[in-house]
C-alpha cells in the first residue's frame, strides 16, 4: 500500500484545526512548507511504504 503525503498531512492539519483552532496559522504555515517541498523535490521521494 502506497500512501501519498499531501492527503495525510491535510487530514492531520484538519483534525488539529478542529481540536485547537488557535493553532491555525502554524498549521497552515507548516502545510504550505510541506507542499512546497513536495513540489520542489517531487512527490515520488515522499511516498510512505
Amino acid at each position: 500500500m502506497t500512501l501519498s503525503l499531501a492527503p495525510l498531512v491535510s487530514l492531520i492539519a484538519g483534525i488539529l484545526i478542529l481540536v485547537a483552532p488557535r493553532l491555525l496559522r502554524y498549521i497552515v504555515a507548516i502545510y504550505l512548507i510541506v507542499i512546497g517541498l513536495i513540489g520542489l523535490f517531487g512527490a515520488n521521494s515522499f511516498h510512505i511504504r
